[in-house]
């Protein structure tokens, strides 16, 4: 087991924090470092042995790709090769920022990262720590999230300690992220855009810039058997507590009197804002109703805590599967494993 160090990245310090963490990315280790979205893990993206150390790290399934960070337009065109007017348009329009664009992939990018596919996954975080980390290293930066495959995606940095301390030499400390669930993927790589998984950036907005984006079924659907994750949180299980969780569609009524009739030691519910003393079950809020950008906020925390509360069993109320709460359901549907009750 290695000495993990935590340092904590401010604005009077980011050069030097960037330059510690490049030095060691180049030198084949793993770093966990902050961005707007969640905590990644991230490793030289032209070095295959290092990128392996990722999936070895989080115990993460060999069939699910990297996402690829950038931190300039000379990058992209590095890592990904025949990028399409539309694809620039995106970029432009949401560079640097959550959003991740699938693209066929140059020679230099190692297949350890796209799983042995043509096509590689490409985002620019604006996260002023993760941009000066890439920029330092001069080289892409592979970067899944920073957790234990299948658990919660961490928000935090105790979050990355309490999944990977004595696995990586550094992380990186910028603070709560701001977005808090994972970055927009669409494939640029079809007749259509496609949304393979939704974010803090929605299928309405990436409409206003490509009319003819069009939204994937596994974004709410189980991948069918044989059909290959084309982005990260398609195919498995993710973003799961320990405790066994249940999704449920409903009013706030019919939810209470459901859970309310499964009452037992180890049974919990997470809810909307005031909603925790209409049910009775203990129960904590992960967000406001009818705000995507709160639930998005406050979900992997959340997921997190009732963990730490000794869950057993958490009954949570549906999110809308639209706008950005699409992006919250998405990742619900997945920590349940697809158990949804529609009361």
């Amino acid at each position: 087991m290695m000495n993990t160090v935590v340092m904590r990245a401010e604005k009077d310090n980011l050069e030097s924090i960037a330059a510690a963490a490049s030095k060691l990315l180049l030198a084949g280790e793993l770093v966990a470092i902050p961005t707007e979205t969640v905590y990644g893990l991230a490793a030289n993206a032209y070095d295959g042995e290092a990128v392996k150390n990722i999936f070895k790290v989080k115990g993460r399934p060999q069939d699910n790709p990297l996402i690829v960070h950038i931190s300039d337009y000379i990058m992209l065109n590095d890592v990904a090769t025949g990028v399409s007017d539309a694809a620039l348009r995106l970029a432009k329009e949401f560079w640097p920022g959550p959003l991740t664009l699938v693209l066929k992939k140059t020679e230099a990018v190692s297949e350890v990262v796209t799983c042995g596919m043509d096509t590689v996954a490409v985002r620019m975080p604006s996260n002023p720590v993760a941009a000066a980390i890439i920029k330092a290293a001069g080289v892409p930066l592979a970067a899944p999230s920073a957790n234990l495959s299948g658990r919660p995606s961490p928000t935090t940095a105790q979050h990355c300690v309490d999944d990977l301390s004595g696995k990586v030499p550094l992380i990186v400390d910028g603070g709560h992220c701001d977005v808090g669930v994972e970055s927009t993927v669409l494939s640029m790589v079809g007749e259509h855009p496609v949304l393979l998984r939704p974010g803090i950036i929605s299928i309405e907005e990436i409409r206003k810039i490509a009319p003819d984006a069009q939204v994937s079924h596994a974004v709410v659907e189980e991948l069918k058997e044989g059909e290959a994750a084309l982005s990260p949180g398609m195919k498995y299980k993710h973003y799961s507590p320990k405790a066994d969780v249940v999704m449920v569609e409903g009013s706030l009524e019919a939810f209470a009197e459901y859970v309310g009739a499964r009452a037992a030691n180890g049974v919990f519910a997470m809810c909307f804002d005031g909603e925790e003393e209409s049910i009775g079950v203990p129960s904590i809020s992960y967000g406001a109703k009818g705000n995507g950008e709160s639930q998005a906020k406050r979900l992997f925390s959340v997921l997190r805590a009732v963990d730490a509360i000794g869950a057993e069993r958490v009954y949570v109320r549906a999110p809308e599967d639209d706008g950005v709460s699409l992006a919250v359901f998405n990742r619900l549907i997945r920590a349940a494993g697809f158990k949804v009750v529609k009361l």
